[in-house]
This record gives C-alpha cells, structure tokens and sequence, in this order.
C-alpha cells in the first residue's frame, strides 16, 4: 500500500502561503488598534483622491452642461471683469456702446442672435427685509435659453434704451431666483427697491414677474435680472453703455470657431471665446485651486503609504523576538517577508473597499452642501474609472509598503534577540 505524502511535502510553495497567511492574521489580530489606524489612513486617503478627482471631473462636466445651456456659442468680452471699489456697481464693465455692437453683430448673416449682458452688485430690499447686496444682472430674462418656473418673465423689449438716449420708460420688471424670493420673502408680483446705491435703490421700485433658476445657477449665486438698460440706470453707466460680454448664436449649420476666428479679426479690442475656449479659460483662472486640490490628493496618498510603512515596521520592531525565533527555526525571510506582503495587502484592500464605499455618501453630502451654496449640485461625480483608481491607489500603497519593510526582515540576526 502506497503512504500518502503531506501536502506540504508536493506542495512546499503552498505550504510556505498558507503559512505566511496564518502568520499574518495572528500579527494583523494582536495588534487590532494599529491595524484599525492604518485601515483608516488608507481609507481616507482613498477618500480625498476619489473625491477630489469626482470634484475636478465634475465641474468641468457641469461647466460645460451650463455653457450648453445656455444656448450660446460665442462669447465676446473686453478682458477679465475687473473689481471697481469706488465705483457703483463694484465691476468694471469693459465693452462699451454695447447695444449698438450687438445689433452690428446681430447684422451678421452668420449670427442670429447677440446679446448684451451685465454683472453689477446693487443693493436690493424689499417692504419685509432690509437692504442686501445681490448680483445685478442686465439681460433679457425671457426665450427659449431662460426658463421661468413661475410668473411670465419680461413684458417687453429693452424699451428703455430707445436708440441710445435712454428717454424711454422704465419697465420696472424684475425677474429672480428662488434663494432671492427666499431671502427677500417676495414672490409674482411682490416689489424689490434695486439700485447701485441705497438711495438710487429707494427711488426704483421693480415688479417681480418671474421666478428663474437660469441666471443664479450660471453665476452661483442669488441674482435679480432686469433690462441691460435699466441696469445701467440705477447703477450709472448709462454714459457709456458699458456691458460685460456679449454672447452670440450662431446660424443652424455654422461653424462657431470659423465665426470666432472672423470676429477676433474684426474685433482685435475683444476677447472671442467659443463655449470649449470660455471654460477653458475659467479652468485657467482657477490652476492655483486646482493645483492645491492636487497637492492635497499627493498628501493624502503620502500619509496614507507613510501610516502603512509604519504599522508593518512597528509589527516587526514589537515582534524582533517572534520573528528572530521563526528563523532561529529555519523559516526563510523570504517567508516572512511573504507575511507582510499578505498583511499589507489586507490593509490596503479593506481600506480601498472602505474608501471605496464611503466615496458616495461623501460625494452626496458635497453636492448637497454645494446646492445650498451655490445653488446647482452634481458638483462631484464618481464614474468607473475614478472609483477603481482610488482602489488602484489602495492596492499600490499595500505593495509599495510591503516592500520598502522587507529589508527590515531580512535584517534581523536571531543571535541578537534571542
């Protein structure tokens, strides 16, 4: 009869595995405060890579969803809106005789639609609040590309403006977003006093005759909407006619960047951006955010590898004499070595999983923060790729730890601990 050889006798690599494993479990149990400190390192340094990573993709996507919104394809500025303290409004609006360039546009047989707009800070109050600080938007708060939850939006046309001497008469209409109608206590119908001054704010009462999402959702911010004219009115930039940007439509079938191209050489004094263009240039005056969001991704893997290296070199600091003893038995260090392979690997799998399955109540929690803020969420997004890379991220601090503790094994003497 033929005696049955021990399976770690066929199978010595198998055994040496399991062996390891049992090892790494005994170490990782022992010591559970440190392992559960270093679970978390890894866990929230998963967190802030997968959350960071879903906040840069997802304001680039809503960027771009709100640029697509809005229903333009062009964008014409006079260079960065600058901030003027002493003047009333607060901005300093660069394009000048800005109704009249929009109707040279409009002119245009490659151009259906060019629209002046404005940004000013004015003060608003209504008969229940005091006196608030809002952005003052000049445009026309009615077509297809502004959506009225409620009321009727602008009666008419920027009458106002009449050819330029601006004797026609004021409408007095306002339209506004729900966070205004909020902190106004002010719905259809209601009046807001608006002006560039408290006293100009007093002698200007407008009539809200619509609720909008659109202008507070493309700014971030509460906002009141009035004619571009009667902006300039009440903030006192009639003189010049001074808006911030002109944003054009261009005919079905044209190719907007062939119509930019025709009006930066048209215009050299403007600045003509496509949508694409636009948010780029937005990306690019916010790169030192962007950066510090990346610095901050770099110190959370940096800590999180550093709390690992750590766990795995304080187990074979506290446990010299153990592993001393296995050698002193003859288990190789390349088995235990293989042990804290294992333990590294469960360290990192457990945290990536966690860090993983965290992400989305996070993610939830910042677009519900930011919804409140600035007034859309979706801020942060999390596809596929973004969650497998922050486990990704998990499984190579695992390794990378687990080979930079190696040597430490291999340099323990069982003659000097035993």
């Amino acid at each position: 009869m033929t005696e049955s050889t021990p399976d770690s006798a066929r199978f010595p690599r198998l055994a040496r595995t399991r062996a390891a494993a049992g090892i790494a479990v005994s170490q990782l149990n022992h010591a559970r405060g440190r392992t559960v400190l270093t679970i978390l390192g890894i866990t929230l340094a998963v967190l802030a890579a997968t959350l960071l990573a879903g906040t840069g993709l997802g304001v680039i996507e809503t960027g771009q969803q709100k640029f697509d919104s809005a229903g333009r394809d062009i964008w014409m500025t006079g260079g960065p809106v600058k901030f003027s303290p002493t003047g009333v409004g607060g901005f300093e609006n660069t394009i000048v005789d800005s109704h009249q360039l929009s109707a040279d546009l409009q002119s245009r047989d490659d151009v259906r639609v060019a629209v002046p707009m404005a940004f000013q800070t004015v003060y608003v109050k209504s008969n229940e609040s005091d006196y608030e600080t809002l952005v003052g938007v000049g445009a026309p708060a009615r077509g297809g590309s502004v959506q009225i939850t409620n009321g009727s939006g602008f009666s008419s046309t920027d009458v106002h403006y009449a050819d330029g001497n601006y004797s026609g008469p004021m409408t007095h209409e306002v339209v506004i977003d729900q966070r205004t109608a909020e902190m106004m206590n002010v719905s259809v119908g209601d009046s807001l006093y608006i002006g560039g001054t408290t006293g100009i704010a007093r002698q200007n009462e407008f009539t809200v005759v619509g609720i909008s999402p659109t202008f507070s959702r493309f700014l971030g911010t509460p906002s009141v909407v009035v004619h571009l004219s009667e902006l300039q009115e009440v903030t006192g930039t009639t003189g010049a006619d001074k808006a911030t940007l002109v944003t054009l439509t261009v005919e079905d079938g044209v190719n907007p960047e062939n119509v930019a191209t025709q009006l930066e050489e048209a215009y050299p004094n403007y600045d003509v951006r496509t949508n694409e263009e636009q948010l780029a240039e937005l990306l690019r005056d916010q790169a030192v955010i962007m950066a510090a969001g990346g610095s901050l991704v770099f110190l959370a893997l940096f800590a999180g590898l550093a709390l690992t290296v750590n766990i795995l070199l304080s187990h074979v600091y506290h446990q010299q004499r153990e592993f001393a003893a296995l050698k002193a038995l003859g288990t190789s260090s390349s088995t235990l070595s293989l042990t804290l392979v294992f333990q590294a690997l469960f360290l990192g799998t457990i945290g990536g999983l966690l860090g993983v399955a965290l992400s989305f109540p996070a993610a939830r929690g910042l677009n519900r923060m930011a919804e409140l803020v600035v007034g859309f969420g979706d801020i942060v997004t999390l596809p596929m790729t973004i969650l497998a890379g922050g486990f990704a991220i998990a499984f190579v601090m695992s390794v990378v730890s687990s080979l930079a503790v190696s040597r430490q094994i291999a340099g323990i003497e069982p003659l000097d601990h035993l």
